[in-house]
């Protein structure tokens, strides 16, 4: 009976099962069966200690994700795009792969072949009539009469049942909307991202709202800023003396608890609207220098020096320029009143200070 109960447990597959993706593992186990996607065959023990069904699977080669098709009905979407090109071919890859028809395996297709040798002699089961084969004759049945098979296999077999689609919630980034110049925006704001980056995130969203559209997942999309935690920490920075920009050259930020995040991605996926994105944002509005000196203080580290745009543009490397070069506010608003989130820690302040507490 236990193994029944866990067999009929609503399954979830989660593709890219990181930091963020095992923080849902968390939320979903036991009331859950949990497959996670990974393309590191050295992660399944990992991944099987915290509960979950790893799959080893590489959203780079079409043919290692045919185990996907038909096997949840809700699926988390958190892999990262390539690192090249401006398309996102491993969406594309994931929703070809959850579009396949599924694969019976070899002895459910023995079974079925029993199942109608024994209900073509009328002996078990629900019955349909099919039109006579044009050559041939069926097991059992004489030639030219209309051979009889349980409803579940030969009408299956004539005319493929309509799947439902997946509630699929995928993990994009606000760096879709490029410089924003540090205004306060919500989800209607236009797509313009700035680097490649962002423009394979872009393709990615508008792959799942076509494929939305004609009904082959029903996909909504959280837009995600700087996402930290205890161990998501610029303390490595910090402590480096990586400097940050002077008032006024800085931008601003936004930010969202990783545990927050994980809530916020489980709840998309029971009331999210399909093609509808929302900020998985926090109500902080911050500066990235006051971020760091918030962090520096809270764990007894000095300040991050000041240096201005020209001089950052000369010193620090190009990948953190390039989160220099965006400033935006985002509005949460769509997230509280369509999704009814309630954040942990609606401030950065408010986890820092359980990091304070618990230094002394």
């Amino acid at each position: 009976m236990i193994a029944t109960r866990t067999l009929r447990r609503p399954r979830v597959l989660i593709v890219g099962c990181g930091d963020v993706g095992l923080r849902c593992v968390a939320r979903l186990l036991p009331r859950s069966r949990v497959f996670a996607l990974t393309s590191h065959a050295a992660r399944a023990g990992e991944l099987r200690a915290a509960g979950t069904i790893p799959l080893v699977g590489d959203l780079d080669v079409r043919t290692s994700l045919a185990r996907l098709a038909g096997l949840a009905p809700v699926v988390l979407h958190l892999a990262p795009p390539p690192k090249a090109g401006d398309a996102d071919t491993r969406t594309r890859a994931l929703l070809a792969a959850l579009a396949a028809p599924r694969r019976r395996p070899a002895r459910y297709l023995q079974r079925a072949q029993f199942r109608g040798r024994r209900s073509a002699g009328g002996l078990v089961g629900r019955f349909a009539t099919l039109a006579a084969p044009a050559t041939g004759a069926a097991i059992g049945v004489p030639r030219g009469k209309a051979p009889i098979v349980p409803e579940g296999v030969g009408r299956a077999a004539a005319r493929p049942v309509r799947r439902v689609p997946v509630r699929l919630v995928y993990a994009s980034t606000t760096g879709v909307y490029g410089d924003c110049g540090g205004a306060s925006i919500d989800e209607t704001r236009p797509v313009r991202p700035a680097n490649a980056r962002a423009m394979r995130r872009v393709s990615a969203e508008r792959q799942l709202r076509a494929a939305t559209a004609r009904s082959a997942v029903r996909a909504s999309i959280a837009r995600i800023p700087g996402i930290y935690a205890a161990n998501r920490l610029p303390l490595a920075r910090l402590e480096k003396g990586t400097p940050a920009l002077i008032d006024a050259d800085d931008v601003y930020t936004n930010h969202i608890h990783a545990d927050d995040l994980a809530a916020i991605l489980l709840r998309m996926a029971t009331h999210g609207r399909p093609g509808r994105a929302v900020h998985a944002s926090d109500d902080s509005e911050l500066k990235m220098a006051e971020y760091f000196d918030r962090v520096a203080d809270a764990f007894g580290l000095a300040r991050a020096p000041r240096v201005s745009r020209d001089e950052a543009e000369k010193t620090l490397d190009a990948t953190l320029l390039s989160f220099m070069r965006e400033s935006r506010r985002l509005s949460n608003r769509r997230l509280k009143r369509e999704l009814g989130v309630r954040l942990r820690y609606p401030h950065v302040e408010d986890f820092l200070r359980t990091v304070t507490a618990a230094r002394k």
